[in-house]
């Protein structure tokens, strides 16, 4: 009897500090960390969610810089935050899955340490050469490949990223030889591509310069062709399975109360689901395309990654630290 009294007890205890948390929050601004530095192009939609939240919110949400180690470190500092709900992470696959496949040894669990709350969108990459490379198709530049085993060079924005990841599964699929370039970001990598020091290049950030002129999309790594290039194959109908993307969500400390993850995801998702909101986080500028995932599909989301990214990782036995 003491046992079932103690068990009820505790289980009102729970249901009126939840109760409390509901009411009172938030009551002071909540700090967003991003895990790269200023300037990342998932950082303009992450501050256009960011100003939609703190109106629904009716109080600041803050986008804080906090770069390093492959943006682990601003996950790591997210993992061990107060669960209060004032210090929540934008997560990435970088950061959650399947970066930290790749590291030997990593300071926070991408799964127990946090409460992942929404899933904002992805980020599909674009193999891209020069407008004036013999290869027009696809089909041509993978010709090439083959009949230069190992001579042909591509780039990416480092080693994990999904560009590199994407292409070393390509590799692994069709038993190809590319030699891989990493570079820190896209920009330097482009720079090299455009002056002909690079072959090709996979990157999120292709529509400036097809705009331009400059660059030839080839082919496209989503799982379905972009609407904003209806006639650019995706690597998938070359290579079942060969497809990545980049994502970003938002995610919470592990022991943050469940009312303050459920407020917070009832009102992410109310802020997502406008056609407003829809329409501007889907402008090409932005390179994102809106996926709306709720925790649980988003933690489906986060496993079906860590599947997918696993045998590949051990096969290309890839490391990054």
């Amino acid at each position: 009897m003491r046992s079932l009294k103690s068990l009820c007890i505790g289980g009102l205890l729970t249901i009126l500090v939840n109760a409390s948390w509901a009411q009172s929050y938030p009551s002071q601004p909540i700090k967003l960390i991003q895990p790269f530095a200023p300037g990342a192009a998932s950082e303009v939609a992450l501050r256009i969610v960011a100003e939609r939240l703190s109106i629904a919110l009716k109080t600041t949400v803050l986008i804080e810089n906090r770069p390093g180690a492959g943006s682990t470190l601003g996950a790591d500092s997210v993992a061990k935050a107060a669960p209060d709900g004032y210090t929540l992470a934008a997560s990435y696959n970088s950061s959650i899955s399947p970066g930290p496949l790749m590291y030997s040894k990593i300071p926070y669990d991408p799964i127990k340490d946090f409460q992942h709350i929404a899933l904002i969108g992805v980020y599909p990459q674009y193999l891209i050469v020069r407008t004036d490379h013999p290869a027009k198709t696809i089909q041509d530049f993978l010709s090439t490949v083959r009949a230069k085993p190992g001579t042909v060079n591509y780039a990416s924005a480092g080693v994990g990223t999904s560009g590199f990841l994407v292409a070393e599964l390509l590799k692994q699929t069709l038993s190809l030889q590319m030699t891989h370039i990493p570079y820190k970001g896209p920009a330097q990598a482009i720079t090299d591509l455009l002056g002909g020091r690079l072959d090709m290049v996979l990157t999120a950030s292709a529509t400036e310069l097809v705009k331009a002129g400059k660059v030839r999309v080839l082919a496209v790594t989503s799982e379905k062709r972009v609407p904003l290039y209806p006639d650019i194959p995706t690597l998938e109908e070359l290579a079942p399975g060969v497809q990545a993307v980049s994502w970003v969500g938002i995610s919470a400390p592990a022991q943050t109360p469940k009312a303050i993850t459920t407020r917070l995801e009832k009102e992410i998702l109310a802020v997502l689901n406008t056609p407003e909101m829809q329409a501007r986080l889907s402008e090409p500028a932005l390179g994102l395309f809106p996926l709306t995932l709720g925790s649980d599909k988003f933690l489906e989301f986060i496993h079906k990654e860590m599947r997918t990214w696993s045998p590949v990782i051990k096969a290309g036995n890839i490391r990054v630290d």
